[in-house]
């Protein structure tokens, strides 16, 4: 690593003494928060594996009631059936603390199941795909707000990283080969006037 165009100074030398300890906090600060970034970050990916199996459990009983549901009502009563039915879904950003950190997520609130039909028009078919997609909803709502969390916890990830890389690799090997060329130049500085300074001792006392 090449070291910084620095004057062999007593002030820079201060200064790049200064310079080198704040990288080195500042790399173990970041060394920490990264390793902290990686745990919670290992966290959110197996809880969206968790999310994504009970997505597929939930899917293979959904469809199939679906498709029941086809069966004994028919698809053009079907979709009559479901013109009259409206739900509102509410879709938030919010704060969610990870890792130390204050990270927006997403919030989503699901209304209440209801199942709106008349007694002539009720079938258990219905009542059950209503309540499987529901579930299905509920799933798919908790595993984008866990995606998004993870998401963004790599990106923070990536760029701790490359902070840690730019310290562990530029910043401090070159502060540590300056502060070197510095305390060496000024070592043979101190030699130099110490042998001058002797020599010219010796010369004054031959006179």
């Amino acid at each position: 690593m090449a070291r910084e165009a620095a004057a062999p100074t007593k002030s820079n030398l201060i200064r790049m003494k200064e310079r080198l300890a704040t990288a080195e906090e500042g790399y173990d600060l970041l060394e920490q928060k990264r390793e902290l970034l990686v745990m919670e970050l290992m966290q959110q990916v197996e809880q969206v594996k968790l999310l994504e199996r009970d997505l597929d459990a939930r899917t293979a009983t959904a469809y199939p009631a679906l498709k029941r549901m086809l069966i004994a009502v028919g698809r053009e009563r079907a979709d009559r059936l479901a013109r009259d039915i409206h739900y509102r879904f509410e879709l938030e950003e919010k704060r969610v603390t990870a890792a130390g950190m204050a990270l927006p997520g997403l919030e989503i609130r699901l209304p209440n199941v209801e199942l709106k039909y008349s007694p002539a028009n009720s079938f258990a078919e219905c009542d059950e795909t209503v309540l499987e997609f529901f579930q299905l909803l509920r799933i798919c709502t908790e595993l984008a707000a866990v995606r998004t969390i993870a998401w963004r916890l790599a990106r923070e990830l990536r760029k701790t990283q490359r902070r840690v890389n730019a310290l562990e690799k530029m910043v401090i090997p070159s502060a540590r080969e300056t502060k070197a060329y510095i305390e060496a130049a000024l070592e043979e500085r101190d030699r130099d006037s110490f042998f001058t300074s002797k020599l010219l001792k010796r010369k004054a006392g031959a006179e």
